[in-house]
C-alpha cells in the first residue's frame, strides 16, 4: 500500500501555530515525491495477534543478567500516553511496541483499540517497522479534535529518525499517513525528524503540547517543549532544563496548566545516576514558566539549586525514578516516583520506596506508599474521586525477583495521598514478570490500565494485558484466527 504524507501549508508568520487549522483539509503527496527515504515503511498491515517486544539494557554480569529487561511493550516511563478512551465511538485506542511472529525483539509499532460495545478487539495494525530492537523507540498516541489518531514514533538519541503519523480517517486505525511536521527555527520552518522520550498531550480547541528530550542540546539530555494547533506546524523548541549532564522528565496536563517533573544527572557520574526532584509548570502553553509557588523561571534551568527544586535527594544519597504526574481537583500537582540508593538490580539497593509528592497550595508534602524490588518497576496514579486515589503497579514479588516488574497490585488512599493501604492484588502465580502498567487517558471503567509481561532474565514471549476499574484483568489474544476476538479473562494458575 502506497504511503501518503501530510505536507505543511504556507501561513502568515504572525499567526503561525496559533491558528487551529483543519488538518483534514491539508494536501497529500505520495511518499516517493516527498523525499522520504524508501526504506522507511508505513506498513498499514494487520497482525494476527497481540505480541509485545522483549528488550534488555546493559548486561550486569550477575544473577540478574541485565540492569533492566523484560516485556517492555509499554516502556518507558518517559513515554506518554499509550492509551486514550474516545467516548464519541466508545473505543479505547492504544499503541505499543510489538514484534513479529518469528522474533521476540524486532520492534514494530502497533496500534489498535478495544470496542466497549462489542467487548472485542480487531487484529492490531502494524504501522511502522522502526528498524531496531530498542524499546526506547516505542510509540505514543494522541487524538485530535476531529478524531484522527496520531502516533508519535520516538527515537533513542540521534542514531535513528523519528516519525509522526495520522490516521487517514477519524477514529479508525487501519490506515495512517506520514506527517511532514515542521517547527519554527528563527523564522524558518525546519523538519521535525528526531525527538526522544516523547510525551504529547492534546486539548480541545488548543491543540498539542509536547515534552521531549533533545540529545546534546546543550546537555547530554536536554528537556524541551513545543506546541502545535494541528500536529503539522509546531512552535520553536523551548529548552526547559540543562543541568550538568541532563535529565529525565515526566509531564502531565491539568485543567488550566501543563507541568513537568524531572531529575538530573550529576556531572561526571554517568547517566545511571539521577537524583533530586524538580517541578515546573505553564498556564499559557509555554509563553511563560513558573515554579509551583508562582515564581517566574528563566530557561533553561542550569543550576542544581533553583526555584523548581521540590526535594534535595542528592543530599540523602538517593536516586530518583519518575513514574507519573497528575493534578488534583484544585489543579495542584501530584508527583509519583521511586527513590533508591543505587541503580544496580538486587537487594543491596533496597529499599525502593514509592513516594507521592503533593502540593497543597502552600508547601510540598511527601508520603510513602509502599516498596518494591526494582527501580524500573512502573505504575501510575489514578484519581477516581476526591477520596479515592489509587496506584496500580508491579509492587509484589514476581517470578524473577529483583528484575523489573513482578505481580500487579493496587494501593488506595482515602485521604488524598497522606496514607496508603493495599487495595487488591491483580495478578499472582505468574511465570513472567508483569511490567510497565500504564494509565488510560479519560478512561472508561472497562479499560483503565494496560501493560505487558516478559521474563526478567532471558528473551521470552510477551503478552499484553488490560484491567478494568474493579481490578479484573484480561489478556489480549496473542494469536487470532478471525478479524475480531474477545479478550480472555485472566485466570492465575496456582503453583504446586
Amino acid at each position: 500500500m502506497r504511503t501518503r504524507r501530510v505536507l505543511p501549508r504556507m501561513q502568515h508568520a504572525d499567526l503561525g501555530w496559533r491558528l487551529v487549522l483543519l488538518v483534514s483539509c491539508l494536501p497529500w503527496m505520495p511518499l516517493a515525491a516527498s523525499g522520504q527515504s524508501p526504506d522507511v515503511l508505513t506498513l498499514n498491515q494487520k497482525a494476527d495477534g497481540y505480541r509485545g517486544i522483549w528488550y534488555m539494557n546493559q548486561p550486569s554480569n550477575d544473577e540478574y543478567v541485565y540492569k533492566y529487561s523484560g516485556g517492555l511493550g509499554t516502556y518507558c516511563a518517559k513515554h506518554k500516553p499509550f492509551a486514550i478512551y474516545a467516548p464519541q465511538v466508545k473505543k479505547t485506542f492504544f499503541c505499543y511496541g510489538g514484534t513479529t511472529k518469528d522474533s521476540q525483539r524486532q520492534l514494530l509499532h502497533m496500534v489498535s483499540y478495544f470496542d466497549h460495545q462489542t467487548q472485542t478487539v480487531p487484529r492490531p495494525t502494524i504501522l511502522l517497522d522502526k528498524k531496531t530492537d530498542d524499546a526506547h523507540d516505542n510509540p505514543v498516541i494522541s487524538i485530535d479534535d476531529l478524531g484522527h489518531i496520531w502516533i508519535f514514533s520516538t527515537s533513542h538519541g540521534t542514531s535513528r529518525p523519528s516519525y509522526i503519523h495520522r490516521s487517514r480517517r477519524p477514529f479508525e486505525v487501519d490506515e495512517f499517513d506520514l506527517v511532514e511536521a515542521t517547527r519554527d527555527a528563527d523564522g524558518e520552518r525546519k523538519a521535525i525528524d528526531n525527538f526522544s522520550y516523547m510525551q504529547v498531550w492534546h486539548q480541545t480547541g488548543i491543540g498539542f503540547q509536547a515534552f521531549f528530550t533533545k540529545y546534546g542540546f546543550p546537555a547530554k539530555r536536554t528537556l524541551c517543549y513545543m506546541r502545535s494547533p494541528d500536529g503539522v506546524h509546531w512552535s520553536s523548541w523551548q529548552r526547559l532544563a540543562a543541568i550538568d549532564e541532563g535529565h529525565y522528565q515526566v509531564s502531565g496536563l491539568g485543567v488550566h496548566k501543563a507541568g513537568t517533573m524531572f531529575n538530573y544527572h550529576p556531572q561526571g557520574k554517568g547517566l545511571n545516576w539521577r537524583t533530586n526532584l524538580y517541578y515546573m509548570e505553564t498556564s499559557d502553553q509555554g509563553e511563560s514558566w513558573q515554579a509551583v509557588h508562582g515564581q517566574e523561571l528563566s530557561l533553561p534551568l542550569n543550576q542544581i539549586r533553583n526555584s523548581a527544586l521540590v526535594h534535595d535527594y542528592q543530599a540523602e544519597g538517593l536516586n530518583v525514578y519518575l513514574k507519573d504526574l497528575r493534578f488534583d481537583s484544585l489543579d495542584h500537582p501530584l508527583l509519583l516516583f521511586i527513590t533508591s540508593p543505587g541503580y544496580e538490580s538486587g537487594p543491596k539497593n533496597n529499599p525502593r520506596t514509592w513516594k507521592l509528592a503533593r502540593w497543597d497550595g502552600r508547601q510540598w508534602s511527601i508520603s510513602d506508599i509502599t516498596t518494591s524490588d526494582n527501580n524500573y518497576d512502573m505504575g501510575e496514579l489514578w484519581l477516581l474521586s476526591e477520596n479515592d486515589w489509587r496506584v496500580i503497579a508491579p509492587t509484589e514479588v514476581g517470578p524473577q525477583p529483583f528484575n523489573p516488574g513482578g505481580e500487579i497490585a493496587g494501593w488506595k488512599s482515602i485521604d488524598q495521598g497522606r496514607s496508603w493501604q493495599p487495595w487488591k492484588q491483580l495478578t499472582q502465580h505468574s511465570s513472567r514478570n508483569h511490567t510497565y502498567v500504564r494509565r488510560v487517558l479519560n478512561a472508561h471503567p472497562d479499560f483503565v490500565a494496560i501493560w505487558a509481561d516478559g521474563h526478567g532474565r532471558q528473551p521470552s514471549d510477551s503478552r499484553l494485558y488490560f484491567a478494568d476499574i474493579d481490578g479484573n484483568v484480561y489478556v489480549l489474544p496473542p494469536q487470532m484466527s478471525s478479524e475480531r476476538a474477545e479478550p480472555e479473562l485472566y485466570s492465575p494458575i496456582p503453583q504446586s
